[in-house]
């Protein structure tokens, strides 16, 4: 194999580390999700700004992707990858919509153990999304590199 077809260190490593980023910031939504039985208008209020600082970060990630990058490479390396690009891009208006009223909704709630279960169910259905999502997208990146990330069951 040349080095030409060799998957570019600095690529890989790049998604890596934006789907730990995406990861870390899933988890710390879910952590304050966990934290509070009783949620004060202050537990609300960190809550709503994790979920924002999750979608910003989601909507900079859909970005970079849709501008090209490691799926448009993957696809010129093994072009039968297109349909599941074209899939995986055209999954993100819907769940940044998904984020979107999980945050509004949230937001519209008054603090109480009702509307945080709710909003723990509807974040854990996005996540599920989300997590499928990102799943599909690693495993197009290994099969466009021929690597293996780890990161595909």
């Amino acid at each position: 194999m040349s080095s030409i077809d060799r998957a570019d260190p600095a690529i890989l490593g790049h998604v890596l580390a934006g789907h730990r980023d995406l990861f870390n910031l899933m988890q710390s939504v879910r952590a304050s999700l966990a934290g509070a039985i009783c949620p004060t208008p202050a537990d609300c209020d960190a809550l709503i700004e994790s979920m924002r600082r999750l979608r910003e970060h989601l909507r900079e990630h859909f970005t970079q992707e849709e501008a090209g990058g490691f799926l448009e490479e993957s696809v010129a390396r093994m072009p039968r990858l297109w349909s599941s690009v074209k899939l995986i891009l055209a999954e993100h208006p819907g769940l940044l919509e998904e984020l979107d009223a999980a945050i509004d909704a949230l937001a519209a709630a008054s603090p109480s153990a009702t509307s945080w279960a709710a909003a723990a169910a509807v974040f854990e259905r996005f996540a599920t999304r989300m997590s499928d999502h990102e799943r599909r997208e690693n495993a197009v990146v290994q099969d466009g590199y021929n690597e293996n990330l780890g990161l595909v069951e």
